[in-house]
């Protein structure tokens, strides 16, 4: 059965994904530290875990299987959830697969790093329309794929 796993904690995209789960009655598990408001809806739980750093991510990548989508834009988590099978997606759309995952940690590491020395500044641009239409398109993609590949779907 296909899930969607949310790492909720600043995801801009949480009631896109309700909406795309309630039209496919699939269910979403909204992982935070701390209680957030979700829909009223046996389709979607609410996942405190306790108040480590990256408890919500060690949740998820405990949980997630093959059969699996995860939102987050933590490129950490995603290469984590990559390495089980499951589905990655941040929240502009882009999908993190195993032919790009390592770009995508290596990228990071240098933002990182680049931040630490004064050279770059700010985060992420802010998300707009067009990043929103790119997340749901690649989200619908995504869970028909998965629809396709049948139950006996296992990620190589």
């Amino acid at each position: 059965m296909i899930q969607i796993f949310i790492d909720a904690d600043g995801c801009p995209v949480k009631d896109e994904v309700y909406k795309v789960a309630a039209r496919y009655k699939i269910k979403v598990l909204v992982v935070a530290n701390k209680y957030l408001t979700v829909p009223i809806d046996p389709l979607v739980e609410m996942c405190v875990v306790s108040g480590g750093f990256d408890a919500a991510d060690d949740w998820i990548a405990d949980k997630v299987t093959s059969l699996d989508i995860t939102v987050t834009a933590d490129i950490l988590l995603a290469e984590r959830v990559v390495k089980k099978g499951g589905r990655a997606l941040g929240p502009k759309g882009n999908e993190f697969t195993a032919d790009n995952i390592g770009t995508a940690v290596a990228n990071r590491e240098l933002m990182q790093n680049l931040r630490h020395m004064g050279e770059m500044r700010g985060g992420p641009a802010p998300m707009d329309k067009k990043a929103r239409s790119q997340f749901l398109g690649k989200l619908d993609q995504i869970i028909q794929s998965l629809v396709r590949a049948g139950p006996n779907h296992r990620s190589q």
